[in-house]
C-alpha cells in the first residue's frame, strides 16, 4: 500500500481513483496531476513503481495544500468570518445552511429534525 500525504492509498483501484482518497484532491486534480507527471491514469495503484509513487509524493508535497494543512485554512477561514461578524460567520455559529439553502423545509438534520406542525388536528375519543 503506498503512503502519499501521510493517506494509505487503495493497491486495487486504478491511481486516477486512488489519489481521491486525499483530502483536497478530488478527479480534476488528480487527472492533473497524472497527466504532468506522464503516469498512466489506467493502472493500478499497487502496479506503480517506487520512481512513480516518489513523484506523486514530491509533486503533492510541494504544489497542492492537502490534508491536515487544508482543513486548518478551511477552520481559521470559518474563524475568521465569526470573528467579523459576517451573515456567513453567524450562520455557521448558529449551525444553519450559509449559503442560501431554504431553512422552512428541508434541513431537519441541522435543526434537530424539530417537527413543529400538528397532526391532523383532532384527538381521539377516548372509548369506555
Amino acid at each position: 500500500m503506498a503512503r502519499i500525504a501521510g493517506i494509505n492509498i487503495p493497491d486495487e483501484k486504478r491511481i486516477e481513483i486512488s489519489l481521491t482518497y486525499i483530502f483536497g484532491i478530488g478527479r480534476s486534480t488528480s487527472v492533473k496531476i497524472l497527466d504532468g507527471l506522464k503516469i498512466d491514469r489506467s493502472v493500478r495503484a499497487k502496479d506503480l513503481t517506487a520512481d512513480d509513487i516518489n513523484k506523486l509524493k514530491e509533486e503533492i508535497e510541494k504544489k497542492y495544500r492537502v490534508e491536515g494543512e487544508l482543513k486548518h485554512e478551511i477552520k481559521m477561514n470559518i474563524k475568521r468570518l465569526k470573528e467579523i461578524g459576517c451573515y456567513r460567520g453567524i450562520r455557521h455559529q448558529k449551525g444553519l445552511p450559509s449559503r442560501g439553502q431554504r431553512t422552512k423545509t428541508n434541513n431537519r438534520t441541522v435543526r434537530g429534525n424539530v417537527r413543529k406542525t400538528a397532526g391532523s388536528g383532532r384527538r381521539s375519543v377516548e372509548k369506555t
